[in-house]
C-alpha cells in the first residue's frame, strides 16, 4: 500500500500522521511517499521520519519526492494522500493576509479559515489543489484525499464539487469538543462515558447533545456555570460561552478562531471588546514565528538524542486508513459536501461536517435534519463567504473575490464597500503569482 503525504516539510504533522500509520499493523508496512517543494524540510521530516520507522521496527519505506516536477510520481498509485499544504507559508503569505488589512483598520486573529485571511489563502490553495487533483484523477483514481489545510470547507467544498477525487475533510475540534467544555466549566466528573452528538459547519459546528453515561443532558449545570466563567478574566474560551448564552449551544472550534468569524468580538468602535473577552489578536503571526523557532529546537534535539517513541494518537488520518483497508467500522466527524441534505436547512451545495461511518467501502456521511435555526443561521453567515470565495477560484472572477469579503461578517461590518474592494485589490496584487489572473 502506498500513503502519500503532501507538504510533507509540515515536520510536526507529517511525523503525528506518519508515525501514527507505524502504530498500526495493517498500515506499517507501507511506501511512504514524502512531498514537498522546499528540500530542506523535506529533508528533516525523512531523516525524523527514517528513525521513528526503525525504532518502529524497519517496516515500510520512505521515498521523497521534490519539487512540482516530481508531484505525479510522488501521487502514482496510491491508496490514501494525506494533504497538509501551506501555500505561501508564513512568510510572504501569511504575514500579507494580516499587514494589508491592518492598514485599512482591519484586525484578525487566526486568519486561516474565514475573513478575508481565509478568503485570501483559499483562493491561493485552490489554484494548487487543481493541479493536484488532475494528478491524483490521473494517476491514482480510486486514492481518499484526507484533507487537514484550511479554509476546510471551501477547500474540501471545492474538491467535493469540482473534482473527481474521492475527498473528505478532516479537522482536530470534533474529538475534543465536549471534553474541552466540561474541562472549562468544571465538570470533569461527567467526562467517562459521556454521549455527545456534534453537526454543521467546520470551526462551527454544533454540540447539538451532550449527556452523561446514564443519559442525563449535561446542558441544564453547563448553563448554570457560564456566567461564572466568562466573568473570569482568566477565562480564555469566552466567545464560545457566550454563543451558548445567545445561541443555545457549544461550538467546535476555539474562541481565538470564532471571534473572527461573525461581527459581535472585533470591532473598532468598541476596543474595549478586546480586553473584555481575551481576543488575542494577531494570534496566528505570532504562534508562526514561535512554531519556527520551536521547531528548529527541537530538530537539533531530535539529531542529539533521537527520536522519542511515538504513541498513536486520536488524529482520525491513520484509524481512517486502518478502517477502509481491513472493513473495520469507524466513526468521524468529516467534512463532506451536502448531498441529499444530510442538514436539511443548510444548501447542498456547502461542505458540511456531519457524523460520517468509515469502513471497507470508504466514508459514508450520515443524515442530520435540521439544526436549530438560529444555528443555521450562524452557520450561513459562514456558508455564503465559502461558497462565493469558490466561485472566484472557479471562474476567476474578481466580482466573486469582493462578494465574499463584503459578505463576510467581520470585514462587511467593519469596513465599507470601497474599502473592502481597495483593500482586496492590494491583497491580489501583494499575493503576485500565488494567484492566478482574475477578470
Amino acid at each position: 500500500m502506498k500513503i502519500t503525504f503532501m507538504g510533507a516539510g509540515s515536520t510536526v504533522f507529517a511525523r503525528n500522521v506518519i508515525g501514527d500509520c507505524m502504530c498500526s499493523e495493517a498500515l506499517r508496512d507501507s511506501v511512504f511517499a514524502l512531498y514537498d517543494i522546499d528540500g530542506q524540510r523535506l529533508e528533516e521530516s525523512r531523516t525524523i521520519l527514517e528513525a521513528m520507522r526503525q525504532t518502529k521496527g524497519g517496516f515500510g519505506k520512505i521515498e521523497c519526492y521534490l519539487g512540482v516536477e516530481n508531484r505525479k510520481e510522488a501521487l502514482r498509485g496510491a491508496d490514501f494522500v494525506v494533504n497538509a499544504i501551506q501555500v505561501g507559508l508564513y512568510d510572504p503569505c501569511t504575514i500579507i493576509d494580516f499587514e494589508v488589512p491592518k492598514k485599512y483598520g482591519l484586525r484578525q486573529t487566526i486568519g486561516d479559515t474565514l475573513g478575508i485571511g481565509g478568503i485570501m489563502r483559499g483562493l491561493r490553495t485552490i489554484n494548487v489543489l487543481k493541479d493536484f487533483a488532475a494528478d491524483i484523477e490521473e494517476v491514482c483514481p480510486d486514492a481518499w484525499f484526507l484533507n487537514y489545510t484550511n479554509p476546510m470547507a471551501i477547500l474540501a467544498g471545492y474538491m467535493q464539487r469540482y473534482t473527481g477525487v474521492n475527498t473528505v475533510g478532516l479537522c482536530h475540534s470534533v474529538q475534543v469538543c465536549s471534553e474541552s467544555l466540561l474541562n472549562r466549566v468544571g465538570m470533569e466528573d461527567k467526562l467517562e462515558g459521556r454521549r455527545d452528538f456534534i453537526a454543521g459547519i467546520n470551526h462551527m459546528a454544533w454540540l447539538l447533545k451532550i449527556e452523561d453515561k446514564d443519559g442525563n443532558d449535561l446542558y441544564p449545570e453547563i448553563k448554570a456555570r457560564i456566567d461564572a466563567k466568562i466573568a473570569d478574566p482568566d477565562c480564555y474560551d469566552k466567545v464560545r460561552l457566550e454563543y451558548i448564552k445567545n445561541f443555545g449551544y457549544y461550538c467546535t472550534e476555539s474562541s481565538e478562531h470564532n471571534a473572527e468569524y461573525n461581527m459581535f468580538y472585533i470591532k473598532s468602535k468598541y476596543p474595549e471588546l478586546i480586553e473584555k473577552y481575551n481576543i488575542p489578536l494577531d494570534e496566528y503571526p505570532r504562534r508562526c514565528v514561535a512554531q519556527i523557532e520551536g521547531w528548529k529546537k527541537e530538530y537539533e534535539e531530535i539529531l542529539k538524542n533521537g527520536v522519542k517513541d511515538h504513541q498513536r494518537s486520536h488524529e482520525y488520518a491513520s484509524w481512517i486508513m486502518e478502517s477502509i483497508v481491513t472493513n473495520t467500522p469507524y466513526q468521524i466527524g468529516g467534512n463532506v459536501l451536502n448531498k441529499n441534505h444530510l442538514i436539511t436547512n443548510l444548501p447542498e451545495e456547502a461542505c458540511v461536517e456531519v457524523p460520517c461511518l468509515v469502513n471497507g467501502n470508504g466514508v459514508t456521511p450520515t443524515y442530520v435534519g435540521a439544526l436549530p435555526v438560529q444555528c443555521a443561521a450562524m452557520n450561513m453567515t459562514n456558508i455564503n463567504v465559502q461558497l462565493l470565495t469558490i466561485e472566484a477560484a472557479r471562474t476567476l472572477k474578481k466580482e466573486h473575490i469582493y462578494q465574499a469579503a463584503m459578505l463576510d461578517p467581520h470585514t462587511g461590518s467593519e469596513l465599507d464597500i470601497d474599502t473592502i474592494k481597495k483593500m482586496v485589490d492590494e491583497l491580489i496584487e501583494a499575493h503576485g503569482d500565488y494567484l492566478p489572473k482574475y477578470n
